[in-house]
């Protein structure tokens, strides 16, 4: 019995693994992509920085990046270390693995006789990308981004916003910064073209061995725990969308198919359990936490988990109760 197990728990992996490297090394690529043609990252310092329309702006450059949630981890990053605002690389962060163009089609291909859903699943995306950023942004960036990333950030922040010290440039004996002028704001060169292949290679073969773990963890839970035993509430209003959520943390899968795989199960859960399951799951499950673990610090990571399931549940009690 175990060793069926183990070898279901393989097969898993495999499946976790070639369905989450492709988009991975797109979301790399993207990145490496957006060094090269804006240096220096001026445009991302131009978006804007409204609670509200920060987000929003985030969210909607998913239409443009073919990218689920593993390949949008480098793509956010990139955005936050090179000086967006922190609402609009969050809202990028947590919307996009459900607004790309890959993913509605996937949701329409899955579910033609229900257009509410393919409305509902990108609008209860934004509502929870939003509100997590909204949270997120109460607890200030030094108590949410990692150590490094945050370092990086501030390199890229005006001098007016951040100051010589926090830049760890502000040493005593330390050439003088450039004037605030022309050449404080000239774009700084292209990289190499070598070292920029360099840092993406390294960069992949990070976020792969993170990815790797995840999928392990993934694997190992979804062979243990019978997806029958969440199932079997699939009727009540309530545990039923509980029992979608903890399915979306277990099984893993990436936004660009889980469409499929919810279409699977549509006929024994209520609406709002469904949609529970599509949303939550773009957002945080075993496979995405080490990748967002280079973003977050562990209380950013606990206030994600929680705020996305609070969210999600509230919007699929609403569904319920406009569906049945």
């Amino acid at each position: 019995m175990i060793l069926t197990r183990l070898a279901t728990a393989w097969a898993l992996f495999q499946g976790l693994l070639i369905e989450a490297l492709p988009f991975l090394l797109i979301g790399v690529l993207i990145s490496a992509g957006a060094r090269w043609f804006a240096p220096g990252g001026r445009w991302l310092r131009r978006l804007p920085s409204h609670p509200l329309l920060g987000p929003l702006t985030g969210a909607a450059l998913g239409f443009a990046l073919p990218a689920c949630e593993c390949g949008n981890v480098p793509v956010a990053r990139r955005m936050l270390s090179g000086g967006a605002p922190l609402g609009a690389g969050l809202g990028f962060l947590f919307a996009a693995p459900v607004l790309n163009p890959i993913v509605i089609a996937s949701t329409w291909a899955a579910f033609p006789d229900q257009p509410w859903l393919l409305l509902a699943r990108p609008v209860g995306a934004v509502m929870v990308a939003v509100g997590l950023a909204l949270l997120l942004g109460l607890v200030g960036e030094p108590a949410l981004l990692q150590a490094d990333l945050l370092a990086e950030r501030r390199l890229h922040q005006p001098l007016a916003a951040v100051g010589l010290l926090e830049r760890s440039s502000g040493l005593v004996g330390a050439p003088a910064p450039p004037a605030l002028g022309a050449a404080a704001d000239a774009a700084p060169p292209r990289p190499p073209l070598a070292e920029l292949m360099k840092h993406a290679s390294q960069e992949f073969l990070q976020l792969a061995l993170l990815l790797v773990m995840g999928c392990v963890i993934a694997a190992l839970v979804q062979s243990f725990v019978p997806r029958s035993w969440l199932l079997a509430v699939g009727g009540a209003p309530t545990l039923s969308i509980l029992a979608l959520m903890l399915l979306a943390l277990v099984v893993s899968v990436c936004s660009s198919v889980d469409a499929f795989l919810a279409l699977s199960f549509a006929a024994q859960v209520t609406p709002g359990a469904l949609l529970a399951f599509l949303l939550l799951g773009p957002v945080i499950d075993l496979k995405l936490v080490s990748l967002l673990g280079l973003l977050f610090r562990p209380r950013g990571l606990v206030l994600t988990t929680a705020g996305a399931g609070l969210m999600v549940l509230l919007i699929g009690q609403w569904v319920n109760l406009w569906r049945q």
